[in-house]
């Protein structure tokens, strides 16, 4: 497609899916194309996992690192085995419990799998989602789909179509809009191809939550941007706002600089001009709408956006991920 040709974006918001728009969606898939969708964590920016061509488009079309490499989505065990070419036990443990789900297991890949998914590393991540439009869309497609977050890299991950038409729209050839996600942040990434099993990436589903299925887990420092990452999500800085991101353990007005700042907090802080965006202070509420609070304060031209930093405890962990590498 062209470029610069808008992207179409097609309603999938309603019960039963309309089978038209999502087959439409899955041609293109077919064909080599790039296809936004959403998932339970994010949207995501779909082509087949199995061309390698399709895929160089998403790396082109985010302005992604090559070596940072792409989640594959499967509907099912039996898509994701012929992808690896080992399944441990230990994995059949976790995706019997967490699949379809926020749960993505990193494992040896298989030659099925092209260099440029991985970011040229031994292994592969997976996911079954378990959004209505993604399984759909996989299934209607009839291949893997690999689908990093649908937004140019490293800014703010997309919960809407809108956010994805807002940065990608020129760029991709479709969306199929489901509407608002609901975790709000991308899937947990456990490491499973070692012979201790490794947390990659924080998530929606928690360490304690692992750790109870498959023993003990170990869980990975933040990678820098060299050499080939096993898992999304690893660079020092992602998920990042234009607006320059401060965050804070207690609100203190006189530490705030800037004309214009946007608060993102569990209460209202009473500083004087501030655009104040409330967040409920639990680790799934804060979740569920941090992303779509960037979003809407990215967008009102301000001097700087301040975030309450939640506790530092473990099951904050994810959203204290989250905020460190979008800047703080």
């Amino acid at each position: 497609m062209n470029q610069f040709e808008p992207a179409r974006v097609w309603s999938a918001k309603s019960q039963p899916l309309d089978a038209a728009c999502v087959e439409s969606a899955a041609a293109l898939i077919r064909s080599g194309q790039l296809v936004a969708f959403p998932t339970e964590t994010v949207y995501g920016l779909g082509a087949s996992a199995l061309d390698a061509d399709a895929v160089a488009r998403i790396f082109i079309a985010k302005g992604r690192p090559a070596h940072n490499p792409v989640i594959v989505h499967v509907n099912s065990v039996d898509e994701a085995r012929p992808l690896v070419a080992e399944w441990p036990a230990m994995a059949d443990l976790l995706v019997a419990k967490f699949w379809p789900g926020p749960l993505t297991v990193v494992l040896r890949r298989s030659a099925l799998i092209p260099d440029i998914v991985t970011g040229g590393g031994p292994t592969v991540a997976l996911r079954s989602p378990s959004h209505p439009v993604a399984r759909a869309l996989i299934a209607a497609a009839g291949v893997p789909i690999a689908a990093p977050s649908a937004n140019r890299s490293s800014e703010i991950s997309p919960t809407r179509a809108e956010h994805v038409l807002k940065s990608l729209g020129g760029r991709i050839a479709g969306i199929l809009d489901g509407g608002p996600t609901t975790a709000g942040i991308e899937s947990t990434v456990i490491d499973m191809s070692g012979a201790i099993p490794r947390l990659l990436r924080p998530g929606p589903i928690a360490l304690v939550e692992l750790v109870a299925l498959v023993g003990p887990v170990a869980v990975g420092a933040a990678h820098g941007n060299g050499g080939a990452l096993p898992s999304p999500g690893m660079l020092d800085r992602h998920y990042a706002p234009r607006t320059p991101l401060r965050c804070v353990e207690v609100f203190d007005s006189e530490l705030l600089s800037g004309e214009r700042i946007g608060i993102i907090a569990p209460q209202a802080t009473g500083l004087p001009g501030a655009v104040e965006r409330r967040i409920v202070p639990t680790p799934e509420s804060y979740a569920a709408a941090l992303y779509d609070l960037l979003h809407e304060l990215d967008g009102m031209n301000l001097d700087l956006i301040v975030a309450w930093m939640p506790p530092d405890t473990p099951e904050w962990l994810a959203v204290r991920d989250r905020l460190r590498r979008a800047g703080c």
